[in-house]
C-alpha cells in the first residue's frame, strides 16, 4: 500500500499532464460531438477519468482554480461526476451531482447531494466544446436558486464555449486548452 500511495502523490507539470492526457485519450477519426459538430479528433474523457493516477494529477491541479467564494461544486452527468467527487475531497467543498434531466422517481431531483439554493455553485465538467450543456444546466440550477458565475473544466476545446458562457454570465475556467496539447 505504501508504494501505491507514493505513486498517487506524484505531482507533474501542466505540460507533462497535457502529454499524458493526450496519449491516453486523444482519438482521430470522425466523431459527432454533443454540439452536433463533426470533429476529426476526440478526447475520450473516460480514458483519463478511469485512470486513478492520471485523474488524481488532474484534480490536484484543478483544485487551485476554484474561486475562493464557491460554496458547492456541481458535477455534470456523466463525465463531471468522477472529477467533482475527487475535487470535493481535495477542496473540502460539498458536491451536487447534476442530472441532464430530473429523474422521474424517488426524489425526482435534478441535483442530488449538497443543497444549492442561495449558494455560490461552481459547475464542473470534463471536456467543453461549445458550452451547450453548461448553459442548459446553469439555467436549470439557477431556477433552483443556485448562484452561478463560473464553470470549471479539464479541457476547453476552444470552439466557442468561452464567449457563449460569458453571454450567460459564466466565466469558463479550464485546466487545459486545446493549444496546450502536442498536436
Amino acid at each position: 500500500m505504501e508504494a501505491f500511495n507514493k505513486k498517487v502523490e506524484i505531482e507533474i507539470s501542466k505540460s507533462e499532464l497535457a502529454k499524458q492526457i493526450y496519449a491516453v485519450s486523444h482519438l482521430t477519426g470522425s466523431f459527432k460531438l454533443r454540439s452536433g459538430r463533426i470533429s476529426n479528433e476526440y478526447f475520450d474523457k473516460y480514458q483519463f477519468e478511469a485512470d486513478p493516477i492520471l485523474l488524481n494529477a488532474i484534480v490536484r491541479q484543478m483544485v487551485t482554480l476554484i474561486p475562493s467564494d464557491i460554496e458547492v461544486l456541481a458535477g455534470l452527468e456523466l463525465g463531471g461526476i468522477s472529477i467533482v467527487t475527487l475535487l470535493s475531497q481535495y477542496s473540502g467543498l460539498p458536491t451536487a451531482f447534476v442530472r441532464k434531466e430530473a429523474k422521474k422517481y424517488g426524489t425526482s431531483r435534478l441535483a442530488e447531494g449538497a443543497q444549492i439554493n442561495n449558494r455560490k455553485v461552481l459547475i464542473v465538467e470534463d471536456v467543453v466544446t461549445s458550452g451547450g450543456q453548461i448553459v442548459v444546466s446553469a439555467h436549470q440550477l439557477r431556477q433552483l436558486g443556485a448562484e452561478i458565475d463560473y464553470a470549471l473544466c479539464v479541457i476547453d476545446r476552444q470552439e466557442g464555449a468561452v464567449d457563449k458562457l460569458l453571454a450567460e454570465g459564466i466565466a469558463l475556467l479550464s485546466l487545459l486548452k486545446r493549444r496546450d496539447f502536442p498536436i
